[in-house]
C-alpha cells in the first residue's frame, strides 16, 4: 500500500510536469464499446480518462456497467444507495447530482454505476424515448458544450463506459455518443462479433444518432514478441484505415494490478510501459484530427 501511495504522489507530480494538450473548442462524448468481454474496454475507459486529466483535460466518466469495474478502478464509492447512474438514468436525476471527483486526478470526475443498474433495462422498457435518457442527462448538465456556452470549468471528454453486451444501457449510450472508442484485442478472433458491433451503430447512425462516428480503434494487450499480436494488428488497421491509433497497449500485469488498489495505472506505477502507452494514446486521442469515416469493408 506504502509502495502504492508513493506512486500516487509520483504521478501527480509527474501530471503537473507534464505539457498538456490543447482543450477542444467543445465537450467531446466519447462511447468505449465492445460487447465482446475481456477486450479491456474498463482498463482503457479508466486510463484513458485519467492520462487525458494528466494532460490538462476536464474529465467525466460515466460507469454505464452494473459490475462497476470502472468505478472500482477510479477509487469510487459504488455501494447500493450510492448516487449512481441508475438515479439518473431511471429518476431522471440531474447528473450534477451523481458526479463524485476523483481524490487520485484533479480534473476526474465520476458518475458510479451501482448492483441498482442491473435492472434498470427492463425498468426503461415502459419509459417513453427510453433510449435517449443518458442524452437527455449529458446534455442537460451545464458543463457539457462549447466553450462560449459552459466555460473554462467545462468538461474536455465524456467517457461512457458500456457493459459488455448491446442491451438498453449500451443503446443510450449510442445515442448520447458523437464518438465511439472501441478496444480490440491483439489476438486471434480479435474481430470476430464486431460485425454486429458495428450493424448496430449504423442502425443507430440512421434512426438515433446520425452525428455517431467510430473515430478511435486502440488496440490492446499487444504482444510485440509474436508474429500473431502483428498480424492481428495489421488486419485491424487495413480494416480501419486512419482510426487505429498509432499507439497500442502492450499487455502488462501493472495495468492488470491496478484496479485492485483502486487505481488506474497512471497512478499506481507511471513509469510502466502500459502508463505510458495510455499516455502516448490520449495524447494522440486529443491532438489528432477526427476521422468521420466507417470502417471499410
Amino acid at each position: 500500500m506504502a509502495k502504492a501511495a508513493q506512486h500516487s504522489i509520483i504521478a501527480r507530480q509527474g501530471a503537473r510536469s507534464r505539457p498538456s494538450v490543447p482543450r477542444p473548442d467543445a465537450t467531446r462524448v466519447f462511447v468505449v464499446a465492445n460487447q465482446k468481454g475481456g477486450v479491456g474496454k474498463t482498463t482503457s475507459t479508466v486510463n484513458v480518462a485519467a492520462a487525458l486529466a494528466q494532460l490538462g483535460q476536464r474529465v467525466l466518466v460515466i460507469d454505464l456497467d452494473p459490475q462497476g469495474n470502472a468505478s472500482t478502478a477510479l477509487g469510487i464509492d459504488h455501494r447500493r444507495g450510492t448516487p449512481s447512474t441508475y438515479d439518473a438514468l431511471v429518476d431522471g436525476v440531474p447528473l450534477d447530482e451523481v458526479i463524485a471527483p476523483s481524490e487520485e486526478l484533479k480534473g476526474l470526475f465520476v458518475v458510479p454505476a451501482t448492483i441498482d443498474l442491473a435492472g434498470a433495462e427492463i425498468e426503461l422498457v415502459s419509459v417513453v424515448a427510453r433510449e435517449g435518457r443518458l442524452k437527455k442527462a449529458i446534455t442537460g448538465h451545464p458543463l457539457v458544450g462549447t466553450a462560449e456556452e459552459a466555460g473554462e470549468e467545462r468538461f474536455d471528454y465524456v467517457i461512457v463506459d458500456c457493459p459488455p453486451s448491446l442491451g438498453l444501457l449500451t443503446l443510450n449510450a449510442l445515442v448520447a455518443g458523437d464518438e465511439m472508442l472501441i478496444p480490440i484485442q491483439a489476438e486471434y478472433y480479435a474481430l470476430e462479433g464486431l460485425g454486429q458491433l458495428l450493424e448496430t451503430v449504423e442502425m443507430v447512425k440512421a434512426h438515433l444518432n446520425p452525428g455517431l462516428d467510430v473515430s478511435t480503434i486502440l488496440i490492446t494487450m499487444y504482444d510485440a514478441r509474436t508474429r500473431l499480436a502483428a498480424g492481428v494488428a495489421e488486419e485491424v488497421r487495413e480494416h480501419f484505415g486512419p482510426q487505429v491509433l498509432r499507439t497500442a497497449i502492450p499487455r502488462s500485469v501493472r495495468v492488470s494490478e491496478a484496479p485492485s488498489y483502486g487505481q488506474t495505472v497512471m497512478t499506481y506505477d507511471p513509469g510502466s510501459p502500459g502508463a505510458l502507452s495510455y499516455l502516448e494514446a490520449a495524447r494522440e486521442i486529443a491532438t489528432k484530427p477526427r476521422t468521420t469515416q466507417g470502417a471499410r469493408a
